[in-house]
């Protein structure tokens, strides 16, 4: 299947004002492209693409003051296939875990596992270890955290949502991160492309998504604690230790955030580039 994707967003800088940007799409999936992917702007501007240690692509760049516009439109190639189930994926213990894999067994700034380790090996330390215990920390996040993007909050960690029991989809992400960790699964936060693929259409404006991997049985795993269940049609963007790592704009100034549209739809044989519907929001929870 086809799948078209990108944004458009605004931002109104006071002044010059240095940016970084997360914006390009992962580049294990460069190979699906079918389309040129390249971030433009308007004004133009000189800008840089580099990848950090996690291996995502940061774009850098000064914007100038005044509006400054960033547009993306591409087409991509995707199986069709929803989410891998990894039904017999086994927990590999932490003596014979890959060195890569170590850091995402360790708290992180919103992943806060010391303040979860006791709640969760009292609630999973006797359920199956492997994918059954993933499922398990999957079905308990889901059903103790009320979605809403009225709840989105820039700096809540994963122990604040447990209390609050309420969150977007990066707080889902965390919890449920924090929650493997605290089990000794390596888990990572991935933020990307999620459209409305083989599901009921979400009235509301579409927006970046936040899901996480798990590494059993000896590779990366998809899960998402948010929608808990398999989806169709992930792009990632980028992946990290938690929301932190992977910020779609980090401006070094005041930049205020006036437009943000985000789209991604399977495309039909007859569609030309371009002719996805999409909505516009300013939901901050894409840039925190």
């Amino acid at each position: 299947m086809e799948i078209e994707a990108g944004y458009d967003l605004a931002f109104n800088c006071d002044r010059d004002v240095p940016m970084v940007l997360m914006l390009s799409i992962h580049p294990s999936r460069h190979r699906d492209l079918l389309t040129e992917h390249k971030i433009r702007f308007s004004p133009n501007v000189t800008y840089r693409n580099y990848r950090d240690s996690f291996g995502n692509v940061c774009t850098r760049l000064r914007a100038p003051a005044g509006l400054v516009e960033i547009h993306n439109r591409f087409i991509i190639s995707d199986s069709g296939r929803p989410d891998d189930l990894a039904p017999d994926a086994p927990q590999i213990g932490v003596d014979h875990l890959p060195d890569d894999t170590l850091m995402y067994v360790l708290g992180s700034r919103y992943c806060d596992t010391q303040k979860l380790s006791s709640f969760a090996w009292s609630q999973f330390g006797n359920i199956a270890s492997g994918r059954q215990r993933v499922q398990a920390i999957c079905d308990y996040v889901h059903d103790r955290l009320e979605f809403g993007y009225h709840h989105a909050r820039c700096d809540r960690t994963a122990a604040e949502g447990h209390e609050e029991c309420r969150g977007v989809c990066r707080d889902f992400a965390h919890l449920a991160i924090a929650l493997c960790r605290c089990m000794n699964i390596p888990a990572r936060y991935c933020t990307g492309y999620l459209g409305d693929i083989g599901v009921p259409k979400d009235p509301a404006p579409m927006d970046f998504s936040a899901w996480f991997e798990v590494y059993l049985g000896g590779r990366w795993y998809t899960f998402d604690a948010r929608h808990n269940h398999p989806r169709i049609g992930r792009i990632v963007i980028a992946r990290g230790r938690d929301a932190a790592d992977v910020a779609i704009s980090i401006a070094f100034g005041p930049a205020r955030l006036i437009n943000f549209s985000v789209f991604t739809e399977e495309r039909m044989a007859s569609q030309e580039l371009g002719t996805c519907n999409h909505a516009t929001t300013n939901r901050e929870t894409a840039f925190a």
